[in-house]
């Protein structure tokens, strides 16, 4: 009597494999999940990563929005620019129409940051226009 029955091993594995089987399948679920997030992860590390090699590069976007003001059209257009750390300011009082659209389809067509942007109408040729960008 002091003997343990074999057939109660033999149950004890039994639910100890039924266990085992049991956490290892959430194992393989919670897996495929983790799996799933990283793809997700990974794909929008790559796509902040283009992002940023695009707008985050200050020296080159100076350099760009500095060609386009130097442009020969631009010159009598009186544009003011006030360059700081964290970006350019773009203004101008009085400009005609034609050095806007000029303006605009230069910079409109780059990869640049701009945060605020207002064009006010003055009269049918002239127009005043306010545009910060950043960086």
């Amino acid at each position: 009597m002091n003997r343990i029955n074999p057939l109660y091993i033999g149950v004890l594995l039994l639910i100890i494999l039924g266990f085992l089987v049991f956490k290892l399948n959430g194992s393989k679920a919670d897996l495929i999940e983790a799996k799933e997030l990283y793809k997700e992860t990974l794909k929008v590390s790559t796509e902040l990563n283009g992002l940023k090699n695009v707008y985050d590069q200050s020296k080159k976007t100076s350099n760009a929005i500095q060609a386009v003001l130097k442009h020969t059209s631009l010159q009598s257009a009186k544009i003011e620019q006030k360059v700081k750390n964290s970006g350019i300011t773009i203004s101008s009082e009085s400009m005609d129409a034609k050095s806007l659209n000029i303006l605009m389809s230069k910079l409109l067509n780059g990869a640049y940051n701009i945060t605020s942007f207002k064009i006010k109408k003055l009269s049918d040729t002239k127009t005043s226009f306010y545009m910060e960008i950043k960086w």
